[in-house]
C-alpha cells in the first residue's frame, strides 16, 4: 500500500484488498482487517531504525488512516498490530525475525514504539471511521503458580501482568502495569501526557492468539520479574514443543475479561501443529488437531457461561503457510498443500469444523 513507507501509495495495492473485501462479503464473510502482521517498508527501517525510532508512531497513524478511508466502510473489525511481543523479542532480541536485531537493551523503547504506534493508528481510523471497532492482537498464554506457595502464586500473577499487561495495560488504562514500573524503573519509557490520553480507552475489543499455557514458578535473581517457567512433560506437545492446555483458554478469557472492564474478545488466532501424512489422495486424517480444536472449544464454552463477552473465534488456519522463521515445517491448516503441485485438500479437521460451525454441535450435542 505504501511501498517507502511515507508518500506515494500503491494504487494498485490497495485495489487488491478493495476486491478482497468485496469478494469477502459477497461470500458472506465478514472482513477483519490487519494493519500490520511485521511487514514494515524496508525504507523506514533502513533509513530511520524502523520501530526504535520516535517518528513511526505518527508514520503508522497516516498509513492506518489512508487504509481506512479506502476499506472503512467495508470492514467492521481492525487489528492495529498482530502480535507486538514477536516484533519485540524475535524481531530486536533473539533476531530470528526481521530486521534480526539481538539487543536485549532495546526492547522496552521498541514496544513503547508500538504502543504508541496503536494509539496513533486506532485514532485516526476513528476519525474516519468512527463505527468500527479497533484493537490489537496479543498473543500470550495463562500463567498457573508451580505449587500453592504463596511466592509461586505472586510469581504466575507477576507473569500475567508483565507479559499480558505489558501491551494491553497501556492501550485500555494509559499507563504499564505497576509491577514493571516497580522491577524495570528507568529502562520503562513514560508515556507523555499526550500519549497516556492517546492511549486510555483506545481498546474497542480485544483479540487473543492463544496456543498453550505456562506453569510458573518464583525464581529469585532470574530476571526483572523473578519467574521461571517450568516444563510440563505431562502434556501432549505439538510440533511446535507447545504444550496443549485448553483449559488455559479459558482461565486466560476469565481474567481477561476481569482486567480490562469485560471489553469484548474475539480469539482472533488458535489451533496447532501435528505430524501429519496425506494418503494417496492428498486426504490427511488428523484426529489430533480435532480433539485440539473441540477441547479448546468446550473451554471457551466455559468462559461464555461465566460471563466472559466472547464474540468470535478465528482457527489458525485456514491453509498450512510459512511460519516464518519455521518456514513450511509445521502444518497448522485445516486444509492440506501439497509443496510441490499447491492442490490443496480439505483436511478430516476442516471437514469437522465445517459441520461444527454449520450446527453449533460438538459430539451431538
Amino acid at each position: 500500500v505504501m511501498p517507502l513507507g511515507t508518500g506515494k501509495v500503491n494504487a494498485k495495492g490497495l485495489a487488491f484488498y478493495d476486491r478482497l473485501v468485496d469478494a469477502l462479503l459477497a461470500a458472506k464473510i465478514v472482513p477483519c482487517l490487519t494493519l500490520y502482521h511485521w511487514d514494515l517498508p524496508a525504507a523506514l527501517q533502513m533509513e530511520l531504525g524502523g520501530w526504535l525510532h520516535g517518528d513511526l508512531p505518527a508514520l503508522f497513524g497516516e498509513y492506518a488512516e489512508l487504509v481506512a478511508r479506502r476499506l472503512g466502510d467495508r470492514v467492521p473489525l481492525w487489528i492495529t498490530l498482530n502480535e507486538p511481543w514477536v516484533v519485540v523479542e524475535a524481531g530486536h532480541v533473539e533476531g530470528t525475525h526481521a530486521p534480526g536485531i539481538r539487543d536485549r537493551l532495546c526492547r522496552y523503547r521498541v514496544a513503547h514504539n508500538l504502543i504508541r504506534g496503536h494509539a496513533c493508528a486506532a485514532a485516526r481510523v476513528r476519525a474516519v471511521a468512527p463505527h468500527v471497532r479497533v484493537s490489537f492482537a496479543l498473543n500470550t498464554t495463562y500463567s498457573y503458580p508451580a505449587s500453592d506457595d504463596a511466592a509461586d502464586r505472586a510469581a504466575a500473577q507477576r507473569a500475567m501482568e508483565g507479559f499480558a499487561g505489558w501491551f494491553a495495560d497501556p492501550m485500555h488504562f494509559g499507563d504499564y502495569p505497576a509491577v514493571l514500573r516497580e522491577r524495570l524503573g528507568p529502562l520503562l519509557p513514560e508515556f507523555t501526557p499526550a500519549d497516556a490520553a492517546l492511549l486510555r480507552g483506545s481498546l474497542d475489543c480485544l483479540a487473543l492468539n492463544y496456543y498453550f499455557s505456562d506453569v510458573i514458578r518464583h525464581a529469585p535473581g532470574h530476571g526483572a520479574l523473578e519467574i521461571e517457567s517450568v516444563p510440563q512433560k505431562h502434556r501432549p506437545h505439538t510440533t511446535m514443543n507447545w504444550p496443549v492446555v485448553p483449559d488455559g483458554l479459558c482461565d486466560l478469557l476469565v481474567w481477561l475479561h476481569r482486567r480490562y472492564s469485560g471489553l469484548p474478545i474475539y480469539v482472533s488466532e488458535n489451533g496447532a501443529a501435528f505430524e501429519e501424512t496425506p494418503d494417496a489422495t492428498g486426504f490427511v486424517d488428523d484426529g489430533p488437531r480435532i480433539a485440539y480444536l473441540r477441547d479448546h472449544f468446550v473451554s471457551a464454552a466455559r468462559a461464555l457461561a461465566a460471563g466472559v463477552d466472547l464474540r468470535g473465534y478465528y482457527v489458525w488456519s485456514l491453509l498450512d503457510n510459512l511460519e516464518w522463521s519455521q518456514g513450511f515445517s509445521q502444518r497448522f491448516g485445516l486444509v492440506h498443500c501439497d509443496r510441490a503441485t499447491l492442490k490443496r485438500t480439505v483436511k478430516a479437521s476442516g471437514q469437522w469444523y465445517a459441520e461444527f460451525i454449520a450446527t453449533g454441535r460438538l459430539n451431538g450435542r
